[in-house]
């Protein structure tokens, strides 16, 4: 037997130290070639490390949210043969085990992103298992994030509830039936009141793409001068048109939703403020306005807010959008979407659909100098010639770096794409 050790990858793009986000093995788990074993976390994207070889894991080089250099030991698998590891280097290459061999399992599936510590709640909260889980107490058993979210909603410590699922994979049954066991012993069968006390605590690491996330939004906010600029959109025309589209196209081509309908608005009145389609090295005092539009479109995934970038939306028609911003929004949620498709976008678009609010202030997406914010749709009473309609009303809530675009630029940019929603034939006049 022999030990294979994995080095922290050069990634590329010039990249000298990458944050380790999550392991996806223990020591003692037995892995298979290219399984997934850690996701580190650079400037730009969440990088899957697959494991080169058959093996045990004999010990890892870094706990979740460390810091660690291309290059640096990550981790050391146990394999058949001679390894890549002499024995007289051997003491010295490997890490320290991070925790105690457990016994070997088969390959972990990956789990989500954010690990959780959990602290003991009060008995009074949440009963005691009838036959408690004797797990370590940083042991993280396999479940889905959505029955993770349950089981937090619930106040249960997954460490304690025994997984029915391959692998002994956690259930939303086995929540249930966990919560029914501690009701019958504490409750003699009565249900836990919704008015009792509560004392349990969680402190929860930020590593990974949330603290990218907060890294970023404290950077903009620190160093561009935000201004924002809220404009009332009459959109029922255009959702007129959306709806014809769909019953006439939507089985051939795919259904669409204003988003396409509103990066083509940006993209033709981009031709006129060329100062907002730009990104600002403030360190080098050099504005780049750019010809192409690169569009982010701002993305909820389960470990926080990724920007996807439409590439050349000026060259790309309503279909074309539709279905490219429905790839990107599916990959940045599965997390398989790729750093290029995560970076060089020249302007962003965020909404937050039917939860959109009346008016919002989204933060820049540096070094761009506009983000343009969709608010929610509502039907109100309009005043049209003098009489009063009801129309489908929208505001754009949209920020602006104010060290590069005047006010009234900003204005507007917001005004020209309004009168391209309200009369959309002129979206597509050249």
């Amino acid at each position: 037997m022999g030990t294979h050790v994995i080095k922290m990858p050069d990634i590329g793009e010039g990249i000298a130290e990458v944050e380790l986000s999550q392991w996806h093995v223990k020591v003692g788990d037995l892995v298979v070639e290219d399984q997934v074993l850690a996701d580190v976390m650079t400037d730009k994207a969440m990088v899957d490390i697959p494991s080169p070889v058959h093996g045990k894991v004999i010990s890892l080089g870094g706990q979740p949210g460390e810091v660690m250099a291309v290059g640096s030991v990550l981790i050391s698998i146990e394999v058949e043969g001679a390894g890549n590891v002499k024995a007289s280097d051997q003491a010295v290459s490997e890490p320290v085990a991070v925790k105690a061999a457990a016994p070997a399992v088969a390959p972990a599936p990956k789990v989500e992103a954010a690990p959780v510590v959990e602290s003991k709640p009060a008995a009074a909260c949440r009963p005691a298992p009838l036959a408690p889980v004797a797990r370590d107490a940083d042991e993280r058993p396999l479940a889905s994030p959505a029955v993770r979210k349950h089981a937090l909603d619930l106040g249960i410590q997954l460490r304690l509830v025994q997984g029915s699922g391959p692998a002994g994979r956690i259930l939303h049954e086995d929540l249930d039936a966990y919560l029914a066991q501690g009701t019958q012993r504490a409750h003699g069968g009565s249900a836990p009141s919704g008015y009792a006390e509560r004392h349990d605590e969680q402190q929860i690491p930020v590593i990974g793409m949330r603290r990218k996330i907060a890294q970023r939004m404290q950077e903009a906010t620190q160093r561009a001068a935000h201004f924002s600029y809220v404009e009332e959109i009459d959109v029922t025309a255009v959702e007129e048109l959306r709806a014809h589209l769909n019953e006439k196209h939507g089985a051939t081509r795919g259904k669409l939703t204003l988003l396409p309908f509103l990066v083509r608005a940006m993209v033709v009145a981009l031709r006129d403020f060329p100062q907002i389609n730009a990104r600002y090295d403030d360190e080098a005092q050099v504005i780049t306005r750019h010809g192409a539009v690169h569009v982010g479109v701002a993305t909820q995934s389960d470990v926080g807010l990724m920007v996807p970038v439409v590439k050349h939306a000026e060259a790309r028609s309503l279909w074309d959008s539709a279905a490219e911003i429905a790839r990107l929004a599916n990959a940045a949620r599965n997390g398989k979407a790729a750093r290029d498709e995560l970076s060089g976008s020249t302007i962003t678009l965020t909404s937050l659909g039917a939860l959109g609010g009346i008016v919002s202030t989204p933060v820049l997406n540096l070094p761009e100098v506009a983000i343009v914010g969709v608010n929610k749709i509502v039907e109100r009473p309009m005043v049209i010639k003098g009489q009063v309609v009801i129309r489908k009303m929208m505001n754009l809530s949209s920020s602006f770096d104010h060290r590069v675009v005047d006010g009234m630029d900003a204005a507007l940019f917001i005004q020209a794409i309004r009168g391209l929603l309200e009369q959309p034939a002129s979206l597509f006049l050249e």
